[in-house]
């Protein structure tokens, strides 16, 4: 009994070091190659956010996902950029309304 369970606590131990070595060895499939050390593909313009400059926006895959810093800077970008167009529309409707009131 005591032999048994010894041989099953080292096939667990062996089958996890053989998952672990073949998850970091290939990976997950992922097409793009590695970036440098520091190096970041997370890229916005200042001002005047496109939907294609959205469509293009890229993350640094790290061990589990993607690289919160990353994803939290461009979430927070966007929003600023949702909230200033908004803002501006605010601006130009009421303009407009002011206009067929007068």
């Amino acid at each position: 009994m005591t032999n048994a369970l010894i041989y099953l606590i080292v096939m667990i131990a062996v089958a996890a070091v053989v998952f672990l070595l073949a998850a970091l060895v290939f990976g997950r499939g992922e097409e793009l190659a590695p970036l440098p050390p520091g190096a970041s593909p997370t890229r916005l313009p200042a001002d005047d956010i496109t939907a294609e400059n959205i469509r293009e926006l890229k993350f640094q895959q790290v061990f589990r996902g993607y690289k919160m810093t990353e994803v939290d800077w461009a979430l927070q970008r966007l929003a600023t950029e949702v909230e200033t167009l908004r803002a501006r529309v605010r601006e130009l409707e009421e303009l407009e309304s002011s206009d067929h009131g007068a």
